[in-house]
């Protein structure tokens, strides 16, 4: 990174104080890790981080990734952070070694694991689960020997097996592992094994420099994928991963908001994720870098909450390795250019005018941010039909992710049309629930990336049509942000119960989406009195921000 001038540079107490955030936002999470672990030496499950399984005892299995929250308590146990009152304590250790012995005899012989249903074998939870075993046993200077026959027969089961979707980040953190396992094994076979997968996450980058989430760009997810390419530059400098890591950072630079938060229900997964380490260890190297996670960081005093006990440990291990690499030198983030800037592939504009901004999904049907001076004004979804009532209603949105819509952009306008879709809200049910297990005691474990793809396709990607067509108009003048939005109701308006539109509407299942932040603390919009009378096709709606 370029030399720059004393002036420009941030004060050490402004840095100090980022980098404790950080760490404080890992630390306050330690506890709650220990509350979900079995302690007792004496219990049958001791190690295990699943409470539901073997505390409540309302699951018949584990999830496998809670394993992974060994790595969170091995750098706490590791570091002396400010703060950190767990630092070289024995039990700590222990408990540590107990997660990972957990982890080996709660796996499948073939060393897989499960996360949300029985023999799904989850490669998420396989992969996340073994980075953090392998990172605890170096951390807290384990006897690897002792772990090596279980670390090989996931690592194996992991280097050949590919699960359905395009997961940008699993792909990238099981090269990751395979690389790690190689290092610790001295096993040619997954070194091999690691290049393999870090070519085929290569077919996954767009030119525009993201990798692909499912069906599109997510900023929180590409996080976690610059975080372990940036490990295996690390690691094997030679492979040239720093062009990629370059062009998914700048990416990331380019539509950060004002605010500095990239998170929100515009991205393709609709998280609030930041996984702020591997940025960190580009900062050294790359500006954009550096001036994108001190944003971000600087965002993080007022959210987002991550809290949940089953996805609590990503961003705390996440944290705290940033806290380890933290750049100590670090220039006032440079203002980024005013403009317009458009992605077709990911779906994204953002206009800048000085510190306003307009970030907009066109993938999503208009999904927007509006900021004014630094701040955001108004986020929106897009709007909402409740067609029916009582518990066989359904949800006609905008927002669920389409490569069909019609898009019109220029400076200070942005049109999207097309077609409306059915959220996915299906959930389960008693029937359901015995339907599912029989199914997977039977037939669905033979052939468990069948019943990923079947769950996929009803929960995560694709859409039903609605029968309503939408139409989006954005225009920011000087007196603001105008929103118009025209709906068409092809088979008439008698069946819409209800018409709304919110900052945070979410019609997918994401696990690490639907977490808190306080932008959602913008008030739902109950538009129902818009609803034309028949035989009326179209409802228009205005609205002006800012």
């Amino acid at each position: 990174m370029e030399s720059v001038p004393p002036s420009k540079m941030m004060t050490a107490e402004t840095v100090s104080g980022l980098r404790q955030r950080v760490a404080d936002r890992a630390l306050r999470d330690i506890p709650k890790l220990l509350t979900l672990q079995d302690r007792n030496p004496h219990s049958a499950t001791y190690g295990c981080f699943d409470r539901n399984y073997w505390h409540y005892r309302i699951v018949d299995f584990p999830s496998g990734m809670t394993q992974e929250f060994v790595l969170p308590l091995a750098l706490v146990w590791r570091y002396a952070i400010p703060g950190n009152s767990f630092h070289q304590q024995p039990a700590i250790r222990e408990w540590v070694a107990a997660g990972i012995r957990f982890a080996a005899s709660s796996a499948y012989a073939d060393g897989s694991c499960d996360d949300y249903f029985l023999y799904e074998k989850a490669a998420g939870a396989a992969v996340f689960s073994l980075y953090a075993a392998i990172r605890a046993i170096e951390l807290c200077d384990l006897d690897a020997d002792e772990f090596k026959p279980f670390l090989i027969r996931r690592g194996k089961w992991l280097a050949t097996h590919k699960e359905s979707g395009r997961l940008g980040n699993h792909e990238a953190l099981i090269a990751n592992t395979l690389f790690r396992l190689a290092d610790l094994t001295a096993d040619g076979w997954f070194e091999e094994q690691a290049r393999r997968r870090l070519e085929r996450l290569t077919t996954w980058r767009s030119s525009e420099g993201w990798f692909t989430e499912y069906d599109g760009a997510e900023p929180g997810y590409l996080t976690l994928t610059i975080a372990m390419l940036a490990e295996i530059d690390h690691m094997r400098p030679n492979l040239s991963q720093r062009g990629p890591i370059a062009g998914a950072v700048r990416f990331l630079h380019e539509i950060q908001p004002p605010d500095g938060w990239l998170g929100g229900e515009w991205s393709s997964r609709n998280t609030h994720n930041y996984f702020p380490h591997g940025v960190e260890l580009c900062a050294d190297w790359l500006q954009e870098a550096c001036d994108l996670n001190t944003r971000a960081i600087q965002a993080l005093e007022v959210g987002p909450e991550y809290s949940d006990d089953r996805v609590v440990a990503h961003h705390c291990w996440s944290y705290l390795l940033t806290w380890l690499h933290w750049r100590d030198e670090r220039p006032v983030p440079q203002p980024v250019g005013n403009g317009l800037s458009v992605f077709p592939e990911a779906g994204i504009v953002m206009e800048r005018r000085g510190n306003d901004a307009l970030l907009l999904a066109t993938r999503k049907g208009g999904a927007l941010r509006f900021y004014a001076k630094g701040r955001l004004v108004h986020a929106d979804t897009g709007i909402s039909l409740r067609v029916g009532d009582g518990p066989t209603a359904r949800i006609a949105v905008c927002h669920l992710t389409a490569d069909d819509n019609t898009i019109s952009v220029a400076p200070g306008s942005v049109v999207v049309s097309g077609a409306m879709a059915w959220a996915k809200t299906q959930r389960m049910t008693p029937l359901k629930q015995i339907g599912l297990r029989l199914f997977m005691m039977t037939i669905g474990r033979l052939d468990p990336d069948l019943v990923r793809k079947l769950l996929q396709r009803l929960l995560i990607v694709g859409r039903d049509i609605a029968p309503f067509r939408f139409r989006r108009t954005v225009e920011w003048s000087a007196d603001g942000l105008l929103i118009e939005d025209t709906i068409e109701a092809l088979r008439g308006w008698s069946a819409v119960s209800t018409v709304g539109v919110g900052p945070a509407q979410g019609s997918i299942y994401t696990v690490m989406s639907k977490v808190w932040h306080p932008s959602q603390l913008q008030l739902w919009e109950d538009l129902t009195d818009h609803k034309p009378q028949q035989p009326a096709r179209e409802m228009k709606i205005r609205r002006r921000f800012g």
